[in-house]
């Protein structure tokens, strides 16, 4: 298959990795791209900033980068990119206007991270190639106004004529052609990968993935409108509460805590609504092969059930 996207990625399979903070490091942006996707490694920790130089010593494949807008506000961070042979980069939580002329000048392809119609425009008038279109059950940062993927991605589809990644709700063969029938020309993934042997959290986290239910996460007001949603844990509820986590050390030191020492008390865990249909923890080679294969399987076995019922 080719596409857009693909032509645009270089890619055989239209995949990518959520730039997970302290998750989507080298290790599983190269797993990711050396099975067909696009592995993407988040550029906002330290850690993140030399995965870009670690992770060509595990994939000679095409790897993309995250740029957090309201982390990093200066667009010599370019050069580091073009230094390390980034190619493909997606921009979010901030003006697309930023990073977009420069990164585009520098011979970069840039998808901006969207999660309303209003903000879709905005980045296709910034110039972007593309756009990362993100429903409100996705993990993460999210717009307390947001629409569900199923309401967000015709929406955005019919308005714009850049490619589209789907991103919430995204972890099999099924949701993933459901994506491209909503208009989406490539899925991106984030809490089904967290999942995966390459995800570098502690096996607790994983396993709060597998053990959610649908109803397992919660959305955390952050001001505004500024949303986070997160694991449902003893921890999550106090804050929802409008009760503070405890004050032991950092909030990101907290975090790290959670992610890596697998204290699921110390801090919030971003984690999509998608959890409830995750099962199991499997490397993602296999999650991806198997979901690629199985999307035109799904496609055919949709078409074939309507022709049956006409």
């Amino acid at each position: 298959m080719t596409n857009r996207f693909c032509e645009l990625a270089g890619v055989e399979i239209p995949v990518i990795g959520a730039p997970m903070t302290y998750i989507a490091n080298a290790e599983l942006a190269a797993a990711v791209s050396n099975a067909g996707g696009l592995g993407i490694i988040e550029t906002t920790s330290e850690q993140g900033r030399v995965d870009l130089t670690r992770v060509r010593d595990l994939t000679d494949k095409p790897v993309g980068a995250n740029i957090s807008l309201f982390v990093k506000r200066d667009p010599a961070f370019v050069d580091t990119l073009v230094e390390q042979g980034i190619r493909f980069v997606t921009t979010s939580a901030g003006d697309p206007r930023l990073f977009t002329d420069h990164l585009r000048q520098a011979g970069i392809t840039v998808f901006h991270v969207v999660g309303t119609l209003a903000a879709a425009r905005k980045a296709v008038d910034a110039g972007v190639d593309g756009l990362v279109v993100e429903g409100v059950e996705g993990g993460g940062f999210k717009n307390r106004y947001g629409a569900s993927s199923l309401v967000l991605l015709p929406l955005v589809a019919d308005s714009v004529d850049v490619p589209i990644v789907a991103a919430g709700g995204i972890c099999d063969s099924r949701s993933m052609a459901a994506a491209f029938v909503l208009g989406a020309e490539a899925v991106q993934m984030g809490t089904r990968l967290l999942a995966s042997k390459e995800a570098g959290v502690h096996e607790n986290f994983k396993r709060a993935v597998v053990d959610a239910e649908e109803t397992s996460t919660v959305l955390l007001p952050l001001g505004g409108v500024r949303m986070m949603r997160v694991i449902r844990t003893a921890t999550a509820e106090l804050m929802d509460a409008g009760h503070a986590a405890e004050p032991d050390g950092s909030a990101l030191e907290r975090v790290r805590t959670l992610y890596f020492d697998g204290d699921m008390a110390a801090s919030v865990a971003n984690t999509g609504q998608v959890a409830g249909r995750i099962a199991d923890v499997r490397p993602a080679a296999d999650i991806i092969a198997e979901m690629w294969s199985g999307c035109g399987e799904v496609l055919s076995a949709a078409a074939a059930h309507i022709r049956q019922e006409n």
